[in-house]
């Protein structure tokens, strides 16, 4: 495991995206549409945005609020948008469906990730709403390219969740426990002592690199911070 802990930033355009990475940030995740938790971006704003910064793109797989994958037809146009976000150069992604009784939707998920032919991939909170995290992960074990799991560790976010994400970290690469925990929802600088004590050594951060709100830029200053704490 790397000293350098992950700092993953959320972007949603270009400027986003130049600010994320002059603060150091080591990977963007990039969704539109914030006030429905992130949605999958235009094509458009993906190539804005490659065309602006170097470092690693995972970009959102997801139609609307919630962790429906909005049944045939919402998957065909997922996997029509992951189709043409291959094409114009995307190779990481972020995807995460659950069925009504809180297991995975695993049609969905196995639609997409043909789709990714072997891209890595994060599956994201939708785990912290799973009926059943280890079930899920043993469910997903034996996908191509699921590297990381997005994770409070609970639905209410880290501060909840926190005893979870440790015990998680003690089982990694244990079956189904072999992808890295990418910490975040509701993270917070002083999480990091106990969550770095732990072993973990990649973090998610949102609105922590917005001192404005989701209506304001991304901050390079706001983004060193986190960047620094992590050093």
């Amino acid at each position: 495991m790397s000293d350098r802990a992950v700092l993953e930033v959320i972007a949603l355009s270009a400027e986003d995206a130049i600010a994320a990475q002059a603060g150091g940030a080591d990977r963007l995740e990039l969704v539109t549409d914030m006030a429905a938790d992130g949605l999958t971006p235009p094509r458009e704003t993906f190539a804005a945005i490659r065309a602006a910064v170097d470092v690693p793109l995972r970009v959102m797989l997801r139609a609307a609020d919630g962790f429906s994958a909005g049944g045939a037809a919402g998957v065909d146009a997922l996997v029509a948008q992951a189709a043409a976000l291959r094409a114009e150069g995307a190779e990481e992604f972020v995807l995460g469906f659950l069925n009504p009784d809180g297991t995975p939707d695993l049609v969905a998920v196995e639609a997409l990730v043909a789709e990714l032919a072997g891209c890595r991939w994060t599956f994201h909170r939708a785990i912290d709403r799973a009926a059943d995290r280890d079930a899920l992960r043993t469910a997903l074990a034996a996908l191509p390219g699921l590297d990381t799991y997005l994770t409070a560790g609970a639905a209410g976010g880290v501060d909840e969740g926190l005893p979870v994400l440790v015990a998680e970290a003690a089982r990694r690469g244990e079956p189904g426990y072999e992808p890295r925990l990418l910490v975040g929802g509701g993270l917070r600088l002083d999480h990091l002592p106990a969550l770095r004590g732990a072993g973990l050594d990649a973090f998610h951060i949102g609105g922590a690199a917005r001192p404005d709100g989701w209506a304001g830029p991304v901050s390079p200053s706001a983004v060193a911070t986190w960047r620094e704490a992590l050093s």
